[in-house]
């Protein structure tokens, strides 16, 4: 996959305004809030006003099988604090373009293990921060 992004391609200049604003998505479980979050939600913020798709407890239980420590609203509560997000909305797993159509979303911004079946003209792709996962801290005897 071409992991090369062209910015520009994503902004169209509207009468009166120098750049529209993009709502960019950034789907997320929030299970373990670590430093690659912050990260990933910071880059999403410079394409745009960043919309949160937080996935429920049910799905999370249903893909990860296990429920998450914190309930979604706690989750949603933790994600509305981070100064680059404007909304958190509920979503399933995996995102598909009517969900981006359904809630006004330019694009899909994900990590390279994007899963989510949305084409190339929607998503931006950002490499992951390296040595850092919820999976891995959970995982591990360091907090």
């Amino acid at each position: 996959m071409n992991n090369k992004f062209n910015y520009s391609q994503h902004f169209k200049p509207v009468s009166g305004f120098e750049k529209y604003k993009k709502r960019v998505l950034v789907d997320m479980s929030l299970t373990m809030v670590h430093h690659g979050h912050v990260r990933l939600l910071k880059k999403a913020s410079e394409l745009g006003d960043v919309i949160v798709a937080l996935v429920s407890d049910e799905e999370i239980f249903r893909k990860k099988g296990f429920y998450p420590l914190l309930c979604f609203e706690n989750r949603k509560e933790i994600a509305l604090a981070f100064k680059y997000v404007e909304e958190v909305i509920e979503s399933d797993w995996l995102i598909d373009e009517k969900y981006l159509d359904d809630n006004n979303i330019d694009f899909l911004v994900h990590g390279v293990d994007n899963q989510n079946p949305i084409p190339p003209n929607k998503l931006v792709i950002f490499e992951r921060t390296k040595g850092i996962s919820s999976t891995i801290l959970r995982t591990s005897n360091r907090g």
